[in-house]
Parts: structure tokens; C-alpha cells; sequence
């Protein structure tokens, strides 16, 4: 039977396989990647008391968080880890559950790992939603952005088991979401719910992909018209016009922060193709290729290997994997495998020749730089990008 993806496909050989037999031993192969880090990742990260995982493996007694906005203080030697890097083990139980249908990934996701989530469930402040730490910790800070991963993949696991549960809750994780839409800069969502001081693109693009999937799946027109809304407000405001990557965001007094993030071009990639589906309007899947191409250009360096030279995304794992779901779709409308394929060689790259003696990668996927502390959020994202591609 003819691969309906098809020809990008990468075996261990960095062959191209189009069809047949190999290409489902292909699938396999990734598949049984991805368990393998999964497993690696349940055991070595593991915090029994809580039923949760800590941020590095090794511990690092002396790590210091700088990806939160702490609320003026270092946040550093705590238990386990925070919001985001647990976010990826959702993501990755739900995208192995809905590529292989193994129903062992349908239960540790209900019986351990969506649990462990509930601990970051805040109630004492409306609207209620995942805070940044576990709430056993007390208060701490809220993330619209983290709050939109989850409910991105709630709707894609409702969408395989047609649990209510997840659909509801992501709804009312979408409710408290736009509570952080405002008119100040002529609309657009805050990153931080206790610092409102900037509008980001990794609030807003996610925010458009998961108000289309709503739309999909409950065919209300209210989460069409808001992802219109704020895909124009992103792109309006936080798109660089001279190659179509996106900037980090926009402050309050109307200065731009000009870093660009593989993730945040990916989100755009991801709601430009969602909304051209759904409308057939030509324009955003015209805006998503360019942002596509404008990515490929800006982001990938050359860097030299055991292998000679091969150019490689940064190294940024999670960022990256979030700019694949962007791809990925996007390859599924125009069948253009040049960005996808690039990305395939730089994680069988990685997997050949960054694995520690515990199956643990690098950050850097070209193995330049290695890691003694291996972060959560930069393996157990891997288990996404694994997963996806081999649905190839």
C-alpha cells in the first residue's frame, strides 16, 4: 500500500523511503524512540513523594530558573520541576496514544501523568488554571502561554478518546486565556498574568492554534472569529516583514523585543494552516510558507560533526519541536519536505550520536556541547518529535 505521507521518510540509513513495508518499519522505529525516552524519563526523573519529575537529571542543587518571571526573586533548588517542562510530557503521551493507539499511553496519561498535572491546578484564583509551580508550593506566577499548550493538547486527546473531561477543561483553560486579552496596544494576549508588561507572540500564536482546534471540535464561529482576531493582532504587530519570522513580543510602550524563537514562527506556521483549511482563504496558507522559508533561512547554522558539516536548528529542543508542528502541518497541505526532512536529520542525528550512557540527549543536537545536567523539557519534548514523525 502507496504511503500516504509521502516520500519523507527517514530510516536510521538517513535514506529517503517512500512506500511499503520499510516505511511502516520506519514509523516503528520512531515510535520505539519515543517509548525509549519516555521510559528513560519516568524513571530517572522521578519524585515518588509527589508523583511528579524533577527538572534535571542529575538534581542540580545549584540551577537557577530564568525562563519565569519569578515575581522579583531567584527561584532555584525546588523539588520538582515547574509547569512547562511537565507540559511536555502531556504532549508527548497524547501524540504517542494517537500514533500508535496503544492503549498503555491512554492509561498512564489518565492514570499518572494528567494526576500529576491536577497538582498545578490553581483554585484560589479566578478564572482557575494551571499555575507555574505546584500548588501544594502555595501561590506563584500564572502563564497564559503554559496554560495554551496544555489546552492545545487536551483537544487533540478528546479529540482520540471523546473524554468530555478534556474537552471542558479545555475550554475553560481558553476562558481564562483571553481573561489576559486587553485593548491596550489595540488588543492581544499578556504572557504574564502577574506581570502584565508585554504582549508575546508564545501567548498569541498558540492561543489562535487552540481557539481553530476548538472550532473544529465544537463548531462554534466565536473561536474561528477569535483566532482571526488574533492571528491578524500577532501578525500585525510581531512579524518581521523584511523575511516573515516572528518577534519575542511587544511591551506596553510599544517597543518590540526583536529576538526570534524558532517556536514562536512554528505557532504561526501551525494557525496560518488551521485557519486556510477552514476558510480556504489563500492568504494565510501564503503567509504560513512564507514564515516556513523565512525560519529555514534564519534559523539554521552550519556546525561541524563527526559526520563533516551539517546544518542544524538551535539549540533550543522544545522551541524546535513546537516550529515542527508547524511544519508538519503545513508539508500535510503543500507536500514541500524540505523543512520536515531538515528537521528529521537533526534528531536522527542527535539519537545516533548525543545520547548519554542513560538515553538521555543533549541540548545541542549537533553534540558540540554536552549537558551533565540533562533538562526535562528538552528530552521529554523529544518524545513528541519522535512520535510525530513517525507518522510519516
Amino acid at each position: 500500500m502507496k504511503n500516504r505521507f509521502g516520500p519523507i521518510l527517514l530510516l536510521a540509513s538517513a535514506l529517503l523511503v517512500p512506500t511499503g513495508l520499510s516505511a511502516q518499519l520506519g514509523g516503528k522505529l520512531y515510535q520505539q524512540r519515543a517509548d525509549s525516552l519516555l521510559q528513560n524519563i519516568l524513571t530517572r526523573y522521578e519524585v515518588k513523594e509527589h508523583g511528579l519529575l524533577m527538572e534535571t537529571y542529575p538534581r542540580n542543587s545549584k540551577q537557577e530558573i530564568t525562563y519565569t518571571a519569578n515575581t522579583g526573586s531567584t527561584v532555584h533548588q525546588q523539588e520538582v520541576s515547574f509547569l512547562w517542562p511537565y507540559s511536555a510530557m502531556v504532549s508527548g503521551c497524547v501524540s504517542l496514544y494517537k500514533t500508535s493507539g496503544n492503549k498503555k499511553y491512554k492509561k498512564l496519561m489518565d492514570k499518572q501523568i494528567k494526576p500529576g498535572l491536577d497538582l498545578y491546578w490553581d483554585t484560589t484564583r479566578e478564572p482557575h488554571c494551571y499555575q507555574s509551580y505546584p500548588a501544594f508550593a502555595g501561590q506563584n506566577d500564572r502563564y497564559y502561554d503554559d496554560n495554551d499548550w496544555v489546552a492545545i493538547d487536551f483537544c487533540d486527546y478528546y479529540e482520540q478518546t471523546r473524554n468530555k473531561e478534556y474537552l471542558n477543561k479545555a475550554v475553560a483553560l481558553h476562558n481564562y486565556i483571553y481573561s489576559g486579552w486587553s485593548s491596550d496596544l489595540g488588543g492581544g494576549i499578556y504572557w504574564c498574568e502577574q506581570k502584565k508588561e508585554s504582549k508575546n507572540t508564545c501567548s498569541n500564536a498558540p492561543a489562535t492554534v487552540l481557539c481553530m482546534k476548538l472550532y473544529k471540535l465544537t463548531k462554534d464561529k466565536k473561536y474561528l472569529e477569535q483566532a482571526k482576531e488574533t492571528y491578524q493582532w500577532t501578525r500585525d504587530n510581531l512579524c518581521d516583514p523584511s523575511d516573515h519570522v516572528y518577534w519575542d513580543n511587544k511591551n506596553l510602550e510599544g517597543k518590540i523585543g526583536y529576538a526570534k524563537f524558532t517556536y514562536n514562527s512554528g505557532q504561526m506556521i501551525q494557525a496560518g494552516v488551521l485557519l486556510y483549511q477552514a476558510t480556504g482563504d489563500e492568504r494565510y496558507l501564503q503567509e504560513a510558507q512564507q514564515t516556513a522559508e523565512g525560519s529555514y533561512r534564519f534559523f539554521l547554522k552550519t556546525q561541524p560533526t563527526v559526520k563533516g558539516e551539517m546544518r542544524f536548528y538551535p539549540s533550543s529542543p522544545w522551541f524546535n519541536v513546537i516550529l515542527f508542528r508547524g511544519l508538519k502541518a503545513l508539508y500535510l497541505v503543500d507536500r514541500n519536505d524540505t523543512y520536515v526532512k531538515t528537521m528529521i536529520d537533526n534528531v536522527d542525528y542527535a539519537w545516533r550520536y548525543t545520547r548519554d550512557e542513560n538515553g538521555l540527549l543533549n541540548r545541542d543536537w549537533s553534540g558540540n556541547k554536552k549537558d551533565h545536567f540533562k533538562s526535562l523539557l528538552e528530552n521529554s519534548c523529544m518524545i513528541e518529535l519522535y512520535s510525530e514523525i513517525s507518522e510519516l
